[in-house]
């Protein structure tokens, strides 16, 4: 009986054993998936595993279409516009007339003043004449087939000689079909034919943060056509004196001395916008960047090529913007739009009824956002053009509609012009107005008001800015703009002219070679 116990408890054992470890290799899991089968853990994970490989590859064969496919795009779109882009050389030759007692060279300059002044033999002074090259460098963008370039008028304004060298490696001689510094646009021609062009977009479509290339020459002819890329970083940037009509495109693009000229295009091979200037604290580009939208550009050149200059709509308001405290006198919620201190006799704001302390929020259903930023809405329509106002008077909020005059300024120069084409300082000047005067602090003073600056002209060479006061000319005083041409018409090109400036309750000299006769 014993035997037969022992053999049963052994058994019972025994099968115990054999369902602990049925336990044990099942992890405890009694579920239909715990079971030894195809649908393992083991398995599963192997299968797991192999699907999220599969997914990596996919993942980064997609990131490398990516990357291909933006690549095409950026080559594409330069491949487009860089056969058009081309290397302007200017020089000056600027000749200074200089004195000097036909002595001097052999016993020095101050030999007869030790025996007195009675004692000096009487020579005259003879003229003599030194010349100085100046040599710049800058781009172009070409426009048609048969020559037409668009540049900077800093590039080319007050050159003897310009010369344009095109992708293909031809050198032509340039002529400037005409410039208007207000802008900063130059249009010149070179015979060629069937050069390759450059398409103009829309510079009214851009984003900020949409990607830019800018292709240019900065520096030197052997780094001609670089390309670099940006983004959009701000649209309507004025305020920034480089032009009086600034609405420029900030790009990080970088942009670099040589670049003045060049284009800055989109994605889809199309020019948005001409280089212009940077923003540079160390001498060299800094991030900040600077384009005339190509929508004023094409306004621009269009008059220089067909008027041979630039005509511009007119308001006849003089306005300034509203801070917070002018808009707590005005009674305005918020601080926009601008307010007019100024209105014009006979002027088409006057005629419409505009009125002082009238705040202009848009124009054309268009924001209003600073003083400048009107100016350039009104003058990038021609005189004519019907426009609609949205204005607040006394709380009020009031449309008025009226057609735009023509600026004076261009039929004054459009006179004047004829009469002394020869001379040109860099700079346009104005009658003194009353207006003006006020404006200016210049109410007792007489003179002529500098309204226009060329960047790289004499004038702004030698540190004069606009809205300084011409007093005298060579010691004559002038009181006009009449004035001002007379004596200007009277001198020759290498001579000096010294120039009595009021800037402010300051007045100082200032001496400015007129350049060499092209």
């Amino acid at each position: 009986m014993r035997k037969k116990w022992v053999l049963l408890l052994v058994g019972v054992a025994l099968l115990v054993g054999s369902l602990i470890t049925v336990i044990l290799i099942s992890d405890f899991n009694f579920t239909h998936k715990g079971l030894a089968s195809n649908g393992t853990p083991a398995v599963e994970a192997k299968v797991n595993a192999s699907k999220t490989q599969g997914q990596q590859s996919s993942t980064a064969l997609t990131n490398s279409q990516f990357i291909y496919q933006l690549n095409s795009v950026f080559e594409n779109a330069a491949s487009k516009v860089k056969p058009s882009i081309v290397t302007i050389f200017s020089e000056k030759i600027i000749k200074m007339r200089t004195y000097q007692n036909p002595f001097s060279f052999f016993f020095g300059p101050d030999f007869f003043n030790q025996f007195g002044q009675g004692q000096q033999p009487k020579q005259k002074r003879r003229p003599q004449y030194r010349e100085y090259h100046e040599e710049g460098m800058g781009s172009g963008i070409t426009i048609t087939s048969d020559g037409y370039i668009i540049t900077n008028n800093h590039v080319v304004s007050g050159s003897d000689d310009i010369r344009v060298k095109t992708p293909a490696g031809n050198t032509y001689k340039a002529k400037i079909i005409g410039t208007d510094p207000k802008t900063d646009i130059a249009l010149i021609k070179i015979k060629a034919k069937n050069l390759p062009i450059a398409k103009l977009g829309n510079s009214n479509n851009l984003k900020v943060g949409e990607w830019v290339l800018a292709i240019g020459n900065p520096f030197s002819q052997k780094l001609h056509q670089t390309v670099t890329k940006g983004i959009v970083s701000a649209l309507g940037r004025s305020g920034l004196e480089l032009s009086p009509y600034e609405n420029y495109i900030q790009t990080d693009a970088p942009i670099n001395p040589g670049n003045s000229g060049g284009a800055l295009i989109n994605l889809q091979g199309e020019v948005i916008g001409m280089n212009t200037a940077i923003v540079a604290p160390s001498g060299a580009f800094a991030g900040i960047g600077f384009a005339i939208p190509i929508n004023m550009v094409k306004s621009v050149t269009s008059d220089l090529k067909t008027k041979g200059h630039v005509v511009r709509g007119w308001l006849g308001v003089q306005i300034q913007g509203v801070n917070e405290d002018l808009a707590k006198a005005l009674g305005l919620k918020e601080n926009n739009g601008v307010v007019i201190s100024e209105v014009t006799k006979g002027s088409p704001a006057e005629k419409a009824g505009l009125k002082v302390s009238d705040v202009i929020l848009k124009f054309n259903g268009r924001k209003i956002t600073s003083p400048s930023n009107l100016a350039f809405m009104v003058t990038q329509l021609p005189p004519g053009t019907k426009v609609t106002l949205e204005i607040i008077r006394n709380k009020k909020e009031k449309k008025i509609t009226l057609k735009l005059g023509q600026m004076p300024e261009s039929q004054k120069l459009e006179k004047v012009s004829s009469k002394t084409p020869e001379i040109d300082l860099g700079m346009e000047v104005s009658n003194l107005t009353p207006d003006l005067a006020k404006q200016y602090g210049y109410e007792k003073s007489r003179g002529v008001l500098i309204t226009a600056l060329n960047p790289s002209g004499p004038a702004a060479r030698k540190g004069l800015k606009t809205g300084d006061l011409i007093r005298e000319i060579n010691r004559k005083p002038v009181s006009n703009v009449r004035e001002y041409h007379n004596v200007i018409s009277k001198l020759h090109r290498g001579d000096v002219v010294l120039l009595l400036v009021q800037r402010g309750k300051d007045n100082f000299f200032v001496a400015i070679e007129i350049p060499k006769k092209k």
